[in-house]
């Protein structure tokens, strides 16, 4: 074998069964599992996975060249029936595997970087599958999401990832408008050549103040995470940066406490203006300053009087 990595596959019998749909009969579907890949160190990538792209029957990859140099740099000699599943065929492709998988055979998922379905192709195909009872499993691993998050120094107790922002500057203002009250840190995707614009756009949306950071290159020889206000790092990126990036930006602070009778007045009837009916108002504008009901329903009466 010239030192390539060759298992032998072991037959499904004694496997949990389900039932799947073959030509109106009923017998044993196959699995569909999503192999996280490495997002920089080929070192990163799990002996599990090494271990399913011997043994896998079908791969689809997002990128087949670069599935097959995965298989190089980690010494697997690839047996299975590799076919293209990337955005633009995701749709079209996801009825194709199901079939597959319904006709037992097993499918591995596997995408450029990190897991699929994670801003990547994943989600159609697994949405599918479960809907015709097959089994999805996942082969865990490097992730540019959790990774950028614990390595910002931004809180990661509570997070939200927003992908990549809309391109066009009108839609991407309005995204991250609706955004700016968001109390979770935040996690984006953003294309180097576009960080600056971006950058800014969040400035402008979230406050140049806003603690942010921008990760680039993770897990590969020339990382870089650069920490500090939005209107900081809008002006470092403006000369241009290169390689994958993250962006990790925290989350709104929480709002000081409203207690002035008139102010709270204020709130109750800028709810009711926007459609609200007042006794919600009243309780909405009580949470969000933790007071009781009746102290922000006397600013109301006291208001009116």
């Amino acid at each position: 074998m010239n030192g390539r990595w060759r298992r032998t596959r072991e037959p499904r019998s004694g496997m949990p069964g389900y039932a799947g749909r073959n030509n109106g009969g009923v017998s044993e579907t196959g699995t569909l599992t999503l192999a996280a890949a490495p997002i920089g160190r080929i070192g990163d990538a799990s002996a599990r996975l090494r271990d399913a792209l011997a043994d896998a029957s079908i791969i689809a990859a997002e990128d087949t060249r670069r599935l097959r140099r995965l298989a190089s740099d980690l010494g697997v000699e690839l047996t299975a029936r590799i076919v293209s599943y990337y955005d633009q065929n995701e749709r079209g492709r996801a009825v194709e595997l199901v079939g597959e998988l319904l006709a037992g055979r097993d499918v591995l998922v596997v995408t450029d970087a990190g897991l699929p379905g994670v801003s990547d192709p994943g989600y159609r195909l697994v949405t599918a599958a479960v809907a015709e009872d097959v089994p999805v499993t996942v082969l865990p691993g490097p992730s540019a999401v959790t990774t950028a998050l614990v390595i910002s120094g931004l809180p990661s107790d509570r997070f939200c990832f927003e992908g990549f922002p809309p391109r066009k500057p009108g839609e991407r203002s309005r995204a991250l408008g609706a955004l700016a009250d968001e109390r979770r840190t935040m996690v984006f995707f953003e294309a180097p050549h576009r960080l600056a614009v971006t950058l800014a756009a969040m400035a402008e949306a979230f406050g140049a103040d806003r603690p942010a950071a921008v990760c680039r290159e993770l897990t590969k020889t020339y990382e870089e995470v650069r920490r500090g206000p939005l209107g900081d790092l809008a002006a470092w990126a403006e000369p241009g940066v290169k390689g994958e990036i993250t962006v990790v930006v925290g989350g709104a602070p929480e709002p000081e406490p409203v207690t002035d009778p008139t102010e709270l007045a204020g709130a109750v009837a800028a709810l009711e203006a926007g459609g609200t009916p007042r006794k919600a108002a009243i309780v909405e504008v009580a949470r969000r300053n933790g007071l009781p009901k009746r102290i922000v329903y006397d600013a109301v009466i006291s208001g009116r009087k």
